[in-house]
């Protein structure tokens, strides 16, 4: 997914955003900075704001470890990890915004290290393993808790 800006483009791609610097203005207000690559998980806030019929908007991304500009537009222009658009664009910026939040959403979102049929076969084996004299009760007991977390 991509949305070009008005001093720069935004990708999403996989876990991951790519601000580049493409065009006159990217060049007269960001330097010849290569392209920042920055992981949807590090994503601390996205600072949104919508262009109107006498300035541009833009979207800003604040990271742990980034230094964020505070200073509204002007400071906007100037920042690094910021990505002016104007109105027709605007669109665009809106669902690459929202694709991002689904995204930083997605990582934080709990993980099932085990299912419950993979543990019950596993205190199974264990079993069989004790029934056959290879384990004690009190290695299996002890293996069964930590299966189970308990």
């Amino acid at each position: 997914m991509e949305a070009i800006g008005v001093n720069g483009q935004l990708e999403l791609v996989g876990n991951k955003i790519i601000i580049k610097r493409k065009g006159v203005l990217a060049k007269m207000t960001q330097g010849l900075k290569g392209d920042k690559e920055i992981l949807v998980k590090q994503i601390s806030s996205i600072q949104f704001k919508p262009a109107n019929l006498f300035t541009n908007g833009y979207i800003q991304f604040a990271f742990s470890g980034g230094k964020e500009n505070k200073g509204g537009l002007m400071d906007a222009t100037k920042d690094e990890n910021t990505i002016m658009f104007n109105k027709k664009q605007q669109p665009l910026f809106e669902q690459i915004k929202v694709a991002i939040e689904q995204k930083i959403d997605e990582s934080h979102a709990p993980t099932i290290v085990q299912n419950t049929v993979d543990v019950a076969e596993q205190i199974k084996k264990l079993a069989d393993l004790r029934d056959s004299g290879i384990l004690t009760d009190e290695e299996f007991n002890s293996k069964k808790k930590q299966l189970l977390e308990i």
